[in-house]
């Protein structure tokens, strides 16, 4: 053993004995106060990909594909609670992790797909949020797309991170306007009750398609590296720089994460069910199944259910897609930055983290050109959220085996049952990838 694997340890140790001489926090406040990486994870991941890609299934096939927010919440709860374990166990994000099981190339690969995926991700969210801010002020929406990309990049860098995180998680409650915009429209509960908890398979590739884009876009690659590297983040901000004195989570630090983690991912799956609900009974119903961008689906709503609810659905898109492209943006920049061992951290100053930030920088740039490319805004998230739901379950297959890797892990490995239900979301995914290809 290394003398530097002997000082990690030896430092883990001494931590986990830090355990046992300080008590546990006690009080709402204290419980609060640990509350955040998994509400933002879970908010980021109804960005407007997300949206277009629920908004596609609730017009397609209608209430159907209800059941699919109840199903993948236990898995998204899982999957996002392994990566966490990873980041506070670890002291490293996933790369960084992935980096002591797997060749440097296989790595790199992963972080090349990663960063064309969420790069196309965030042009096409910029796109959906200029088209809504274009309905909201009568300016072209090509204004739009460099104010936003542009706004977003510079508080992003600019801001420390328990400011920039203070502020996501304000965002994450724009969320609760798909909610009350599927609840407004009416729809016939008996029938939402019986598509939510009686499944009905996907019949036909289309059918397959849209399956593994909601499991593509729920369960999506950027969310894993996201959150790792915001358990980094938190544990920086409280003085701990080095990765020896960020090893090793106490017990009631995983607790709190788990629970902060599971309130993010069900009220990620609420927001999920209610956009699927609400386009069910307005455009499904009227006919409406060809969505070519954002805008049209908001001037669908508005004859339909009432200018109120079009605004609503237009509101959440400029509030998910702030809180959704500094995630994408930022987590292919820490896959890079944890390979290349390049100085990174939403607290660092530019110049002393320039690769980190080049390529955030460089995300949002392309994306902004993006629109200037006139690629279909809805086409690429739904695609993109394709793509994902056939990559995502080969990046499983390496969070597994880092999560159950004790010396990897210092000893704290992920549970059993966290790997028997992650292994099913592995296997599922496969399973989804497969079908669309083969019905």
């Amino acid at each position: 053993m290394s003398h530097r694997t002997e000082e990690v340890d030896l430092r883990a140790a001494q931590r986990r004995q830090g355990e046992r001489e300080h008590p546990r926090p006690v009080g709402v406040r204290a419980f609060l106060r640990g509350l955040g990486p998994g509400i933002v994870t879970g908010a980021a991941d109804d960005d407007p990909s997300g949206i277009a890609t629920y908004s596609v299934a609730g017009a397609q096939y209608g209430t159907a594909l209800l059941w699919t927010a109840i199903f993948t919440w236990p898995l998204m709860m899982a999957v996002q609670s392994m990566c966490a374990r990873i980041g506070m166990v670890t002291g490293q994000g996933i790369a960084g992790a992935l980096r002591h099981k797997f060749p440097r190339s296989v790595l790199l690969v992963a972080a090349v797909a990663l960063f064309v995926a969420n790069t196309i991700n965030v042009g096409a969210d910029l796109t959906g949020m200029a088209d809504a801010a274009e309905l909201l002020t009568g300016i072209d929406s090509h204004v739009w797309v460099v104010v936003l990309g542009v706004g977003i990049a510079a508080a992003t860098i600019r801001l420390r991170y328990a400011v920039l995180a203070r502020g996501l998680k304000w965002l994450a409650l724009t969320l609760f306007a798909y909610i009350i915009t599927a609840v407004y429209m009416g729809p016939d509960w008996g029938v939402v009750a019986h598509d939510t908890f009686v499944p009905s398979m996907p019949k036909g590739g289309g059918a397959w398609a849209t399956l593994v884009a909601i499991l593509g876009t729920t369960i999506s690659p950027y969310l894993f590296f996201w959150q790792a590297s915001q358990e980094v983040e938190e544990e920086k901000a409280l003085g701990r720089r080095r990765i020896a004195d960020r090893v090793g989570a106490r017990p009631y630090e995983i607790t709190t994460r788990k629970i902060d983690i599971g309130a993010g991912t069900f009220f990620s799956n609420a927001a999920m069910f209610f956009i699927i609900l609400a386009t069910a009974v307005t455009l499904h119903r009227a006919g409406m199944t060809r969505l070519e961008t954002s805008r049209d689906v908001a001037q669908a709503l508005a004859p339909l259910a009432g200018h109120f609810a079009a605004l609503l659905y237009t509101v959440g898109l400029l509030g998910t897609g702030a809180l959704a492209i500094p995630t994408l943006a930022g987590s292919g920049a820490y896959a890079f930055a944890e390979i290349f061992r390049w100085r990174q951290g939403m607290d660092e100053p530019y110049h002393r983290a320039p690769g980190f930030y080049a390529a955030f920088i460089c995300s949002v740039a392309i994306g902004i050109g993006l629109d200037f490319a006139n690629v279909n805004a809805v086409s690429a998230l739904y695609w993109t959220a394709v793509i994902n739901g056939v990559l995502a379950p080969f990046l499983l297959v390496g969070i597994l085996v880092a999560a159950s890797d004790r010396k990897l892990m210092h000893g704290q490995p992920s549970s059993i049952l966290g790997r028997v239900v992650v292994g099913i979301t592995t296997v599922i995914m496969f399973a989804a990838a497969v079908g669309m290809f083969v019905f």
